[in-house]
């Protein structure tokens, strides 16, 4: 069985994946285009050691699977967490990408520098990493 992977539902898909790309280095393998030829039925990418899916809302197809974005819903129901070596430099990179914060980055007790943002498309990421000791 392989790792799960998530896969989002935004509602601007070469934005997300423009973002993606400039927020946490994600690179983009492989898409499908809907015949409108602007919304991606379909876009794998790589990011880290694991595969991030996404496609955009098909709001005509909604009683199939009822897949809609966190802008929509104006809520977003989990937390990607991201592990690194640098929590710092991962956050600047994300917040100059165009994240927005929802909890300053900072020291934690539980001995992580950990904080968490919200991308363009309303998921919630956070960033975690060790505390420097300088």
């Amino acid at each position: 069985m392989s790792a799960p992977t998530p896969h989002l539902i935004v509602n601007d898909g070469q934005a997300a994946v423009d973002f993606y790309h400039r927020a946490f280095g994600a690179e983009l393998i492989d898409k499908h285009v809907a015949e409108d030829g602007k919304r991606y039925m379909h876009a794998a990418l790589s990011m880290g050691e694991g595969r991030l899916f996404l496609h955009d809302e098909f709001p005509e197809f909604e009683g199939c699977a009822g897949a809609v974005s966190p802008k929509r819903l104006e809520s977003a129901s989990c937390t990607f967490h991201l592990d690194v070596a640098d929590a710092d430099a991962a956050w600047q990179q994300a917040i100059d990408a165009g994240a927005e914060e929802v909890m300053a980055l900072e020291d934690q007790f539980w001995g992580m520098r950990y904080g968490q943002l919200r991308d363009p498309f309303g998921y919630v990421w956070s960033i975690g990493g060790p505390i420097s000791s300088g």
